[in-house]
């Protein structure tokens, strides 16, 4: 989820119905990213369901629903800069990864970790289970898609995405429940009290729902990059300097106590200053005694940068002694060998990482995914060399 958040695919007003085994139509609209200082492209999380900072929603229906996608308002991040990312990430196709050959080769694979991805245009594609062991919802999840009013929330597609996986025995992860690109239209329009008891019962009703849920982004994107028009109604700066992340994961914990809590954020394994940036905030809330269990690193820059810089920002997040998810990783090149070969490179290191719990795709089917040429399998199942690659190292997809 990052910066400027220009256009990832919507589906306007149709709803597109993948046979059989879709579960649900169009999504409501991809994650797009906040704007950063000095060029730096990172790439974010669109809102769904909410329009932010002045930006268009396109309206998409599904059974009986609606259900509106945005684009959210670039912001400005620290002071990052990145040499000729012509400042979005999400036109980033074409792009060249700086590669180290001496990082991340070979291994074989370690036990306990996951590989996931996203659904698809809102459905989950037949045969997903086959590829990857963990499923996130890509909009369906955020507050915004679910309740539109206050008090009426349709949970439809959070239901199907849930079921599989639960029929799947494939592991869901939540995205998201505070994330200041996106919120509800109505957050903005109640008493300070009322927005603390409308998040709490947000989160409450979901853990209630899916109490199988095994990860939660809990805070996405915090500043600079993205801020809550609520944040002074879950307890603003407070004492820790961030009480409104503090209470978003107490209250997450209460809610639901089994489930894993992700603070997760872009650039910070890609450039100095996020990475500086998110490394204050991570450890100020820690010390504040909010139950952060996992640190994610969305990753959508990665591909850019040199494989051992990568490596060494994940050592220093894992400085923090929580485990590190990579939570969003794609990358944009149009070159099927080229893209393979990051790949190839850069998974691998993730993988054999001894703080990476797991990786999760942000997208995978050609012609749908956020951002241009990250699709790395063709709508007709055939598969880019990166894919192909990626599914022989984990002995999946046959």
């Amino acid at each position: 989820m990052n910066k400027n958040r220009s256009s990832r695919w919507l589906c306007g007003t149709t709803w597109i119905a993948l046979g059989v085994a879709t579960l649900f139509g169009c999504a409501e609209g991809g994650d797009g990213g906040d704007g950063g200082a000095g060029g730096s492209g990172g790439a974010g999380s669109t809102s769904a369901g909410t329009t932010s900072g002045g930006t268009t929603s396109g309206g998409t229906t599904s059974a009986g629903t609606t259900g509106a996608g945005t684009t959210g308002a670039g912001t400005t991040g620290a002071g990052t800069t990145s040499a000729g990312t012509g400042g979005s990430n999400e036109g980033g196709g074409g792009s060249t990864a700086s590669s180290s050959a001496s990082t991340g080769a070979g291994g074989a694979e370690p036990t306990g970790k996951f590989v996931g991805n996203i659904t698809t245009r809102g459905a989950v594609r037949d045969g997903f289970s086959k590829y990857w062991n963990q499923i996130t919802p890509e909009n369906e999840g955020k507050w915004g898609s679910v309740e539109r009013s206050r008090g009426n929330r349709d949970w439809t597609a959070l239901d199907r995405i849930y079921k599989y996986a639960q029929d799947n025995n494939i592991i869901f992860k939540h995205h998201v429940f505070v994330w200041g690109a996106q919120q509800p239209d109505w957050i903005g329009s109640i008493s300070g009290p009322d927005q603390q008891a409308a998040v709490r019962d947000w989160m409450k009703s979901f853990c209630e729902r899916y109490p199988k849920t095994k990860y939660i982004d809990v805070v996405n994107e915090p500043p600079p990059h993205t801020t809550p028009s609520y944040k002074n109604g879950i307890g603003g700066d407070g004492a820790s300097g961030w009480d409104w992340i503090v209470n978003s994961f107490k209250w997450a914990r209460e809610f639901c106590p089994n489930a894993v809590l992700i603070l997760n954020d872009y650039n910070n394994i890609e450039y100095p200053n996020d990475h500086n940036n998110f490394m204050r905030i991570a450890k100020a809330v820690i010390d504040a005694g909010a139950p952060v269990d996992v640190i994610g690193a969305q990753a959508h820059d990665a591909y850019k940068i040199n494989t051992n810089t990568v490596k060494g920002y994940i050592d220093g997040l894992a400085s923090l002694g929580k485990p590190v998810h990579i939570t969003e990783y794609d990358i944009g090149i149009a070159d099927d060998n080229q893209q393979k070969n990051v790949m190839q490179e850069q998974f691998t290191m993730y993988w054999n990482h001894p703080s990476v719990q797991g990786i999760t795709l942000w997208g995978y089917i050609v012609g749908t995914t956020w951002r241009d040429n990250t699709g790395i399998q063709h709508p007709d199942d055939r598969m880019r060399p990166a894919m192909q690659w990626l599914m022989d190292f984990l002995e999946r997809g046959d």
